[in-house]
């Protein structure tokens, strides 16, 4: 089930999840799944598929079997002919990575307990003054040129462009998602 929704193949996708709640398998598991694979396998490239993978598992909650296997069809349906990009997952394991190696690196002053009109943290820039994004430093000393998120180039996410991205040299983080 779990390879099918992540190789896009909707036929056989339906039939592991038809053979796994006639084997007696709770649906309620395979709604997790499908809803774990939207985020890890689909991801940014079509942010439709999580809430819909959401809504699923909630009609299957509430409406039980039979008829919730209608809406999990939907949505199994949905995710494996969706675009494909693990950079969610792949920007969440980098960045827990350096969370637990690098627990005790300090926030940059300039952003701790900012209010306007506190000279003790006069280097903070406030993004809505600048159209909603400025250039600034955001993370520890030790990590400020990491890159955790690195748009794919699948659906929504091939639009996605990242401002404070772009040429900063910042180091990548990670295996290349692509």
């Amino acid at each position: 089930f779990c390879k099918s929704l992540r190789g896009s193949d909707p036929d056989s996708a339906l039939y592991y999840m038809e053979r796994l709640i006639a084997a007696g398998c709770d649906p309620l598991l395979i709604a997790r799944r499908l809803v774990a694979h939207a985020s890890e396998d689909v991801g940014l490239a079509d942010f439709h598929a999580m809430p819909l993978a959401v809504s699923a598992m909630l009609a299957l909650e509430r409406m039980g079997l039979p008829e919730g296997r209608i809406p999990l069809a939907h949505a199994v349906i949905y995710v494996c002919t969706a675009p494909k990009s693990n950079s969610v997952i792949c920007a969440l394991e980098a960045a827990h990575a350096d969370a637990t190696q690098c627990p005790d690196d300090f926030v940059p002053l300039h952003l701790r307990n900012h209010y306007r009109g506190d000279e003790a943290h006069a280097g903070y820039r406030y993004p809505h003054d600048y159209g909603g994004w400025v250039d600034q430093q955001y993370l520890p000393d030790s990590l400020k040129d990491r890159i955790y998120y690195r748009p794919g180039k699948n659906g929504a996410e091939a639009a996605i462009v990242l401002q404070k991205h772009e040429g900063k040299g910042k180091k990548p983080s990670g295996d290349d998602n692509g």
